[in-house]
This record gives structure tokens, sequence and C-alpha cells, in this order.
């Protein structure tokens, strides 16, 4: 279900009429798609933060003039301490188009102890129904043990959805933690090489 905003255009552009903009509580933000100019927009601070929870989110956006666009995140721009948002790129879709979008991987369930399950590559790039993007893809990693591998031709992806990252890709492992060398192993060790004796000149 797509999330409502009402936005409003915007006119002055620059590092300064963005500052602006965000001491209003406002985003800007630009609209691209479909071979149409670009798209100057200002959205609500606080229901676009909201919204961004969800990289992939399914925005309707309200002009204005009374038209709407749908419209879907492309880039998420944020501050780089305060980590909110300074700038959203916004791509106009329509329905029964087809997108690609980058997926978050999620692991689900426990490897047999101690194994533990690591996530190799952090999302999936799939293509999918615009009106219809998955939150995520779910790996099941429950009784695996060390040495599981997942590759990206293995994952079951979200009905719809089609495989566009390479197949040979490892998404996610399973391997028995590496234990450090421990302070009193490391004391022993420094105690025999003060044991040993010098040599004689």
């Amino acid at each position: 279900m797509a999330e409502k905003l009402n936005v409003e255009l915007r006119e002055n552009f620059g590092k300064g009429a963005s500052r602006r903009l965000r001491a209003e509580s406002r985003i800007p933000a630009v609209l691209y798609g479909h071979g149409e100019d670009p798209v100057h927009l200002s959205l609500p601070g606080h229901d676009t933060a909201l919204a961004a929870r969800n990289p992939n989110a399914l925005l309707e956006l309200s002009l204005p003039d009374g038209s709407k666009n749908l419209a879907l995140i492309k880039e998420i721009q944020r501050h780089p301490l305060k980590r909110s948002l300074n700038h959203l790129d916004l791509i106009t879709v329509r329905k029964g188009e087809k997108v690609e979008v980058e997926i978050p991987v999620i692991l689900t369930g426990e490897p047999v102890a101690p194994a533990a399950a690591f996530v190799e590559l952090q999302t999936l790039t799939l293509l999918v129904d615009a009106l219809s993007v998955p939150e995520q893809v779910e790996i099941d990693v429950e009784d695996t043990e060390d040495g599981f591998q997942v590759f990206a031709g293995d994952v079951t992806v979200p009905e719809g959805s089609e495989l566009v990252s390479d197949v040979e890709l490892l998404v996610a492992s399973v391997a028995l933690p590496r234990v450090e060398e421990t302070e009193d192993e490391e004391s022993e060790e420094a105690t025999e090489v003060a044991e040993e004796p010098a040599e004689e000149e």
C-alpha cells in the first residue's frame, strides 16, 4: 500500500534553499522518470521520515494542482552524523511496470551451536512489480551446520520477482566462530620467551 504524502513544488534550489527547507521540517527531493523533465519537490519531514524507514517504500505524491504520482524512493541522502534525511531521489512508477530494486537480505532461524550464521551480501537485486515491492528476502538457516552456504541462485525470491544479481554471488554462510587467542595463552608464551637462556657470546 502506498504511503500518501502531500508535496509542494520547489522554485528555489541550491544548498542554501535546501537548508532553509530542512529548517522548516521539510525535505528537498527530485522526481525522475519516463523521459520527463525532473520535478523538484518539497516533502513533509515527519511523514517522509516514517515512510523512508522502508528503503523501497511506494509513495503516492499529491501535488498542489490535484494531480497524483506514484513513486519509489531511489536514493536517500542522510546527514553524516544525525542520520536525518537531507535529500531524496524519487522515480515515477506506473501500474504493471517492472523495476529493479535492492531488497535487504534477512536470516531466519538458528544454526546448530556453536556455529553462527553470517550475511555475506546485504541486498539482492530483483526485478519486481513496481506496485508490489517486497520488503525483504528471507533465508532460513534453522538447524544448518558449519560449512552451509547459500548463493544467489539458491534463494527463493518473493512471488512475482525475478533475480537480477549474479547467481554465483555468496549471500549467506554458516561457520564456526573464530577463537581468538586468550590473554592467558599470550601470557604463557611471554613467560616461555623470558625463561629461555640468553645465548653466550
